[in-house]
């Protein structure tokens, strides 16, 4: 090999093109390629590092090996590897005069490492390309896909913090490209990033509409409907996750889902029980079950609020642990303030299985965000929910019953006055629809023989 390079060196300057290009093809031709990425390393180190060579000639040669790399000439991956990353070595202190020759190569690598499932390796290979310079800038369109696939690289191996600097600066380009896959990859990698950053709520809505793209695959189209119902139940409990859950629980595809029973349950306000939420949490993702941390300010509330308590069987839990047990408790107390008029600090604990303390702290925080109709009695250490007047009056109107009349009667007592309103209510809601279903002569035989 070093024979042959010295003879070319004495050729003129019009013929080394032709000359390093033949001995090339002769490389890259030989029937055994195990010496290939020796000679190849040879043949790049003196077209780029000697100057009698020329930067010309040099150019020449390393398009013509990006071309054959690139159609599959070197037909073994780790030789074609070994070859891609060795001529990346040589060019690197050179990649200003060979930067188009390296960018290719470095497309090619990350081809290769992501076939290897190397996702972050692949990832920081993308990231060394010159993607704005003074002799080659990319349009805007190519730039946009090479972040949304190194975004896509980065998700794998779940870094979402590094993957959001890089959605910040494709989310500049997304007017750049009208290519529908295009733009679909970046809707798919907002859902996905927010997903890790634990926006479930944004990520549940983000996977829904995704659900329906026509362009995506009906297994894939399963599947984000599945991320979605799985992230609507993991977002925080309150008015917003509700919308959610009630277009979810509506789509008639979720009945299919696994994960269909906790939907329901969500959506219908019922209390999950441990058994339930044992198999749900068998369906999660690594980054779905992170622990969270409590506060100092709420560890020290509760640790005060507990104080009377603390010689009673109580649970000693002073808040939730992961994610999913966050959602699960704060769920069930939703769920119990459509159940309960008011409950004590003790009784809600017992439910959460948690610290009474920890329950008020749990409570107050979601009245403060408004997640949450209810007011604190510290004194006599209950929670006192409000009933949702506005949902009662939707449910008295439902089907098309109208408005029911509802006359208000003065029993001297609060609680007592409350509970013949719910009854009173509840009776006139079933003569109602009685009547209505009367009025459609749906009752038949049955009615009369009643």
């Amino acid at each position: 090999m070093d024979a042959k390079l010295s003879q070319l060196a004495t050729l003129s300057q019009k013929d080394k093109t032709a000359g390093y290009l033949a001995l090339l093809s002769d490389i890259l031709a030989q029937s055994n390629q195990g010496s290939a990425p020796n000679d190849l390393q040879l043949l790049v180190d003196t077209v780029v590092n000697q100057e009698s060579v020329g930067f010309v000639v040099g150019r020449q040669v390393l398009t013509e090996l990006v071309k054959s790399l690139g159609i599959g000439i070197v037909a073994d991956h780790d030789l074609r590897k070994r070859i891609v990353q060795d001529t990346l070595n040589v060019l690197q202190p050179r990649i200003v005069i060979y930067e188009e020759q390296v960018n290719a190569l470095r497309f090619q690598l990350a081809d290769l490492l992501e076939a290897e499932e190397e996702w972050t390796e692949a990832a920081r290979v993308l990231m060394g390309i010159s993607l704005d310079s003074g002799s080659r800038s990319l349009p805007d369109d190519e730039k946009f896909r090479i972040y949304i696939r190194i975004i896509r690289l980065l998700l794998e191996d779940e870094d979402s913090v590094q993957a959001e600097t890089y959605y910040n600066r494709a989310a500049s380009l997304s007017n750049s490209t009208t290519d529908r896959e295009t733009l679909l990859q970046f809707k798919l990698c907002q859902a996905r990033i927010s997903d890790y950053s634990r926006k479930f709520l944004e990520a549940a809505m983000r996977y829904h509409e995704l659900s329906w793209a026509a362009d995506i695959d009906e297994e894939e189209r399963k599947e984000l409907l599945s991320s979605a119902v799985t992230c609507a139940v993991l977002a925080p409990a309150g008015p917003n996750r509700s919308r959610v859950l009630a277009s979810l629980y509506r789509d008639e595809r979720s009945s299919e889902l696994p994960t269909y029973n906790i939907l329901s349950k969500m959506f219908l306000d019922h209390i999950l029980r441990p058994g339930e939420i044992k198999s749900f949490e068998q369906t999660l993702k690594p980054h779905q079950l992170a622990r969270i941390a409590i506060s100092s300010n709420d560890r020290l509330a509760s640790a005060v609020n507990d104080e009377e308590s603390s010689l009673t069987s109580a649970s000693r839990r002073t808040g939730p642990s992961t994610v999913l047990d966050r959602a699960v408790m704060e769920h069930n107390l939703l769920a119990s303030s459509k159940i309960y008029n008011n409950i004590t600090f003790h009784g809600l604990g017992a439910l959460l299985d948690l610290s009474p303390g920890a329950a008020e702290t749990m409570a107050r925080k979601m009245i403060e965000q408004g997640r949450l109709k209810g007011s604190i009695d510290q004194v006599d250490k209950l929670i006192w929910f409000d009933g949702g007047k506005e949902e009662d009056d939707a449910q008295g109107k439902a089907g098309g019953l109208g408005d029911v009349e509802q006359i208000t009667e003065d029993t001297g007592a609060p609680f007592t006055k409350r509970w013949d309103m719910q009854i009173r209510t509840t009776a006139a809601n079933v003569e109602a629809i009685v009547q209505h279903l009367a009025v459609k002569g749906l009752l038949g035989t049955t009615a009369n023989s009643i």
